[in-house]
């Protein structure tokens, strides 16, 4: 059986771009993966970046759900631990009712973001602790059968919102197995873990209602070009604007191409670039035999990518290209 091919859309704001040229790009990154047979798009909740447009992770949904017409979309994930769950379960109810058979929740217990931030968004560190409790209290809130008396959450959606657990250590391919839920590892930028929680989850999954066998999604960066000289350039590219918001971040000065280059080369750019171990990169052909291969290795059922080119019309392409690739053997 053919792997499934979605797709992780980071919302990038792009140098010397606007929040809504992104919002508007990932519009139209949605309206072509719609039309390319893509299973979903999810969005993630990021705080205090400036280069990442998602932070209200459900209006952005809302926003490219008014827009399309068919393909499911989701977060990507929300952080659970940065919110109640009642007020998780009242948004993704409300999209749900707005777009039914559309739409997806994964949760994640990480911050997605740094430690000041975490204070302004009344974040504790303990918060994480609670994180299996919380999950159950959301799921029994959007089935209509809630953990917490005389409390409800409205609206109800008609139809399902399925969870999905989103995690990059053992703690969630765990949770997810005792859980019964599919599992996304975030193999595009936390590689390390991958092989051995996939193993753990499959290996201790117990049946749901949502769900009767595992499940495993497998994030993967993707540069598809014409050619292989093409999407290298895109690649060096997005990593080096990668690497200057890493080194950047509270820092107003510019730096220039040769500066980043320098850092990348050093110990430091070195770890930065092993989080994107698992990056498929260029022509179509060869974005195919890759991700073949890393899905074969890892037995996901599949693939949510990361296409991360700079301009507009060349993530577009990747996104086409590479789903043309899949669909012909």
């Amino acid at each position: 059986m053919p792997v499934a091919l979605s797709i992780l859309d980071l919302a990038p704001i792009a140098p010397g771009r606007s929040a809504r040229e992104s919002l508007a790009a990932s519009v139209e990154l949605a309206r072509a993966a719609e039309r390319s047979g893509y299973r979903r798009v999810w969005y993630a909740e990021h705080h205090n970046m400036p280069t990442i447009a998602s932070s209200a992770t459900s209006v952005v949904i809302g926003h490219v759900a008014e827009h399309t017409d068919t393909i499911r979309l989701g977060a990507g994930g929300i952080m659970l631990p940065n919110h109640s769950p009642l007020v998780i379960a009242e948004q993704f109810g409300t999209l749900e009712t707005l777009f039914p058979g559309r739409i997806d929740l994964g949760l994640g217990r990480a911050p997605g973001t740094d430690r000041q931030t975490m204070r302004a968004i009344r974040r504790d560190a303990t918060s994480a602790d609670t994180f299996p409790q919380d999950v159950l209290e959301l799921q029994g809130y959007l089935s209509g059968r809630s953990r917490v008396p005389g409390v409800q959450s409205v609206p109800v959606p008609e139809g399902e919102v399925p969870l999905y657990l989103l995690g990059s250590s053992l703690f969630g391919a765990q949770l997810a197995a005792k859980l019964g839920l599919p599992y996304a590892f975030a193999s595009h930028f936390a590689p390390d873990a991958l092989f051995e929680a996939v193993a753990a989850y499959r290996e201790e999954f117990q049946p749901s209602e949502q769900l009767e066998r595992p499940y495993v999604i497998a994030g993967v960066n993707v540069f598809a070009a014409e050619d292989r000289d093409e999407a290298e350039a895109q690649r060096v590219i997005a990593f080096r604007n990668r690497a200057r918001a890493f080194i950047a971040r509270g820092d107003k000065r510019e730096y220039t191409d040769a500066e980043i280059d320098a850092f990348l080369a050093s110990a430091g750019g070195h770890q930065l670039s092993a989080m994107a171990k698992y990056t498929a990169t260029g022509g179509p052909e060869d974005v195919r035999a890759y991700l073949e291969e890393f899905a074969a290795a890892v037995r996901a059922d599949e693939l949510i990518t990361a296409h991360y080119a700079e301009a507009v019309p060349d993530r577009i392409r990747s996104v086409e290209l590479t789903a043309k690739a899949m669909a012909h053997k």
